[in-house]
């Protein structure tokens, strides 16, 4: 096995304790940085920010410093810049919407772990091809959910695949997603979404994660 294989691996095994990531999309650095101290508080302690705004890169930065034991992830990673804003931020991984072999091949080479979208077995092949054993399935609830996996995990199912689903993730059906061996974990927009976070409904927010702790415990 690879440092890079390793370095995915440790991310993956890290993604599994918690189950759920909560993506987020936060304007102000400072929303950024108390919105991972709740995470940390409650004990979720991982957290994928989306390269949706520009305040991304700066609260990965900060809060991968201010709370060393939270596993950051990048999200919205749409070319090799963004990845290595991500890198550079200390993001502990990376993940994007879709399948980019550019990108791919960019985080292989910098031994970084990158996990790309995918939403059918040709994304899934291509992907594999490259060296990725761990994929985002986006957006899941739309390529049809946890049907669709039980459809199109059997044929790679010996080739140790492992699949983080997000996209219409909910507290009511993400228990469907994670019964299934090869979900590692899935993403969740629903703690901590941009208006409550801008309208700064805290109190509301730290209950939605904690009925998420307490749900997947």
């Amino acid at each position: 096995m690879s440092y890079y294989d390793d370095r995915v691996e440790e991310v993956a095994v890290k993604l599994s304790q918690f189950k759920i990531i909560p993506v987020l999309a936060i304007e102000k650095v400072e929303d950024g940085l108390k919105m991972c101290e709740l995470l940390d508080r409650c004990g979720l302690k991982v957290a994928e920010i989306t390269f949706r705004t520009a305040a991304a890169g700066e609260i990965i930065r900060q809060a991968s410093k201010k709370f060393p034991e939270l596993v950051i992830g990048a999200g919205t990673v749409l070319n090799v810049c963004d990845l290595h804003l991500a890198i550079n931020a200390g993001a502990s991984f990376a993940v994007a919407p879709g399948f980019n072999p550019t990108i791919v091949r960019d985080a292989i080479k910098s031994k970084f772990p990158f996990f790309p979208g995918v939403s059918c077995p040709t994304h899934i092949e291509q992907a594999y091809e490259l060296g990725v054993k761990v994929m985002k399935f986006f957006p899941a609830k739309a390529s049809g959910g946890v049907k669709m996996l039980k459809a199109i995990i059997p044929p790679y199912r010996h080739l140790g695949i492992k699949l983080i689903p997000t996209g219409g993730i909910t507290s009511d059906n993400i228990k469907n997603y994670l019964e299934l061996p090869e979900v590692i974990a899935a993403g969740g927009t629903w703690l901590g979404t941009s208006a409550d976070i801008r309208a700064g409904e805290w109190d509301k927010i730290e209950q939605l994660v904690r009925d998420a702790v307490t749900l997947l415990a």
